[in-house]
């Protein structure tokens, strides 16, 4: 009988965040079609090491396993991107799997994207609504506006951008391309476009735009394939126009 064939992942831990990181190796059995988060299953199921000592099983998050959640980012064979979308038989093995370095590490695989959360609060991203009432449909989006922004409204937060991106770490507070981008999105909203002053002077406020240094290599990773780049120019021209504004006095956010 044929020796079972194996894929063999080498996964960087952290049993907190306070503690040291190591690499641990594991064998899992192979299955035809089998993703990174099916692997990190059969460890969860039979947390046994290369070496044959039980261990932990890993931590990882995940949610929709279909690639929009943005849930189960991490590090596969030094890239950033979904282990839900990664299947095994197109990636390297040994399969290298790390925490993004970006944010801090909870346990293993799982860590922390406050700074995502904290920027979305800071550009304001989202659409304010004044009661509770039935406020009827609301004004159009005109069709060719409507699908680029519906472009932009496909981020997950999945944090890959700012992986990917050398203006943010842990000496720097810039926000990232994530949150420039949806002060867009919400920027060409017919009703969002009313506090648009405000999500653009966050943009002007510390860790801001001002922080992007074109390095460009956000729209090379997206997932999403959102024009991340184009997002940025354009809250460029906005953010000076609006320092403008700001300067004579004629459009101050309050």
């Amino acid at each position: 009988m044929a020796e079972q064939q194996t894929v063999t992942f080498i996964i960087t831990r952290q049993d907190s965040p306070e503690s040291a990181p190591y690499e641990e190796t594991f064998h899992v059995p192979y299955r035809k079609n089998m993703n990174v988060i099916s692997g990190l299953m059969e460890i969860r199921q039979n947390p046994v090491n290369a070496n044959g000592d039980k261990t932990a099983p890993v931590y990882w998050d995940m949610n929709c396993l279909e690639e929009v959640c943005g849930a189960c980012s991490m590090v596969i064979n030094g890239t950033a991107r979904q282990s839900c979308a990664a299947l095994v038989d197109k990636l390297e093995q040994p399969i290298r799997l790390e925490p993004m370095s970006t944010f801090p590490v909870v346990r293993d695989l799982i860590v922390d994207r406050e700074r995502m959360f904290d920027a979305l609060k800071q550009v304001k991203a989202w659409i304010p609504i004044d009661g509770t009432h039935d406020l009827g449909p609301g004004p159009r989006m005109p069709e060719k506006k409507r699908q680029w922004a519906y472009e932009l409204s496909k981020c997950m937060t999945c944090g890959v951008c700012l992986e990917a991106c050398p203006n943010v770490n842990d000496k720097s507070n810039f926000i990232g391309p994530a949150a420039l981008s949806q002060a867009r999105l919400f920027n060409a909203h017919p009703t969002g476009e009313m506090n648009a002053s405000e999500r653009l002077n966050g943009l002007m406020e510390e860790g801001g735009i001002d922080g992007c240094g074109n390095s460009q290599n956000c729209v090379q990773v997206c997932p999403k394939g959102i024009p991340l780049t184009t997002s940025i120019a354009a809250m460029n021209r906005a953010t000076n126009i609006q320092a403008f504004k700001n300067f004579f006095g004629s459009d101050q956010a309050h």
